[in-house]
């Protein structure tokens, strides 16, 4: 068994043919998913300063600089494309690449729900209605989300 199958919980399949996790489970992930997310947002932070200069350059023409950052661009953009891959592979959906926001499909109450954590939070203690997104954040409490 290689390492990416032992640290990945077995989660249900049924959420839009996606993966559902329990509070178990989406906890179980999560140090894999919390050290994925650290590279999505440096990644992110990354491109965003690899595009302001190829931007610079761009105003000035054509240049082998030019050439070299549209490059760097793309590679920058390839490795965070790889990331979130990688986050879909586990089945959680990445909503925010800036602040590292994740989302769990869970069933709560018998209704689709996310699960919700983002970068810097110890563990998930938060979740939202599917149509709501991530501003309708509400913390779990004392709910369970079943498979």
């Amino acid at each position: 068994m290689d390492a990416f199958k032992a640290t990945v919980p077995k989660a249900e399949k049924g959420f839009r043919g996606r993966k559902v996790f329990t509070i178990e489970t989406a906890r179980r992930a999560l140090p894999l998913v919390r050290r994925i997310v650290i590279d999505v947002v440096g990644q992110y932070l990354l491109l965003l300063d690899v595009q302001k200069g190829y931007q610079e350059l761009l105003r000035q023409g054509p240049s082998e600089a030019l050439e070299a950052a549209r490059d760097r661009r793309q590679e920058v953009a390839h490795r965070l494309s790889e990331l979130a891959d990688e986050l879909d592979l586990i089945g959680c959906e990445l909503k925010d690449y800036e602040i590292g926001m994740v989302d769990f499909p869970a069933i709560m109450d018998g209704r689709q729900v996310y699960l919700c954590w983002k970068l810097g939070e110890e563990t998930i203690e938060y979740w939202h209605e599917v149509l709501e997104g991530p501003a309708g954040r509400r913390p779990l409490g004392a709910r369970q989300a079943t498979v």
